[in-house]
């Protein structure tokens, strides 16, 4: 994609950005041109820029004032760490359907600075209270209609496939980081087959449903509360894909710093089902009369997603150095062991998991074998 506009070359009287720490003089120096050259058009107040955010990847995200009370973010993402196509091309995608979505003003491919539109800085995630969950029912369903929002615009060939290639790369992020890097543990033989048969049976079981958008991290820390929109805002969508319908409201629910009770989690899926099949997003085998072979495939889905997710924590931690998102590897232990408890054919798999990580087998099923 080209860019939106081209770097401005007049060097500012000072710097910009020097309430923001910078490692690298010669890229502050780029982004103080860029930002002086869009001071004018865009109403900007330079001297206010600071720090919004970071993520677990290489960007950044900074907030700077506007002369008019309003304020925007701007992207930092180095370009040989990280590609904003995709960020551009599916927020434009967002807004076309209809989603509150930054609004992307202007994008310095070249040097991988972005300004947006400002969603504000409170997310679902600080609006929520754990210890309640029916007093977070208004705020999830609102998480729901967002979902099926972007559900009802997709269409194929859009978006990049979330294929078998894909799903069985994001799974083997599990052995190889997570067990290898983490634990110490080196999968070979017997080992390896009981994860190979089960990862082949994940990926064949979640292949099978329908296709729709997937957001691909769909959850209340990327959920933004209503700011100037009575609508929730939706972030961190750059690694959205085409493939099973059950994966986003897996990720809604089974949360990654976040857990609730199964009475909760089931009240919301329940919920989410009843529109998706109104909207004939259920019309595939006998979803549309059953939310429990429905409630078994977002099971298969959640799982997929859990291994993976516990692998890319390893790898924040082992390589990257950001151990605080190791912290919530338990949270994904426990529900990779309570789906495979509930599923025969993961018996395995749960069996391995269990001598890895030293627990005890659970006893006892909420829902018996299946």
């Amino acid at each position: 994609m080209s860019q939106l506009s081209h770097t401005p070359t007049l060097a500012p009287s000072s710097s910009v950005s020097n309430s923001v720490s910078w490692t690298d003089l010669t890229r502050q120096a780029i982004f103080d041109r860029w930002l002086s050259g869009l001071t004018t058009a865009q109403g900007l107040l330079p001297a206010s820029l600071r720090i919004a955010s970071a993520d677990a990847s290489f960007r950044r995200y900074l907030r700077v004032d506007t002369a008019h009370g309003g304020s925007r973010i701007v992207m930092d993402a180095p370009p040989d760490k990280e590609n904003s196509e995709p960020f551009v091309r599916i927020a434009a995608l967002m807004k076309s359907t209809g989603l509150n979505a930054p609004e992307v003003l202007d994008w310095d491919e070249t040097h991988g600075f972005m300004l947006l539109t400002d969603l504000g800085d409170a997310t679902m995630m600080s609006a929520i209270d754990p210890e309640r969950p029916q007093a977070n029912h208004g705020l999830y369903m609102q998480a729901v209609d967002t979902l099926l929002q972007w559900q009802l615009a997709s269409s194929p060939g859009v978006l990049s496939p979330y294929d078998a290639a894909l799903l069985n790369r994001e799974l083997s992020l599990f052995p190889d980081w997570y067990l290898a890097q983490h634990r110490g543990v080196q999968l070979q033989g017997a080992q390896r087959e009981v994860f190979d048969k089960a990862f082949a049976l994940i990926v064949q079981r979640n292949l099978a449903a329908p296709s729709v958008f997937v957001h691909r991290d769909f959850m209340p820390r990327n959920l933004m509360m209503p700011f100037q929109s009575e609508r929730l805002g939706v972030l961190d969508f750059q690694d959205a894909v085409y493939g099973p319908v059950t994966y986003d409201i897996a990720s809604l629910m089974r949360d990654a710093f976040l857990t609730w009770d199964e009475d909760f989690v089931l009240d919301i899926t329940i919920r989410y089902w009843e529109k998706a099949r109104k909207a004939g997003l259920m019309d595939f085998e006998d979803w549309h009369s059953d939310f429990g072979a429905f409630y078994r495939a977002v099971e298969w889905m959640g799982l997929q997603r859990h291994l993976k997710v516990a692998g890319i924590f390893a790898r924040l931690t082992v390589r990257d150095g950001k151990p605080k998102y190791l912290a919530d590897a338990p949270r994904f232990i426990h529900y990779i062991r309570k789906t495979c408890d509930r599923y025969r054919e993961l018996g395995p798999l749960l069996k391995l998991i269990d001598e890895i990580e030293g627990t005890t087998p659970q006893v006892g099923f909420a829902y018996g074998r299946m």
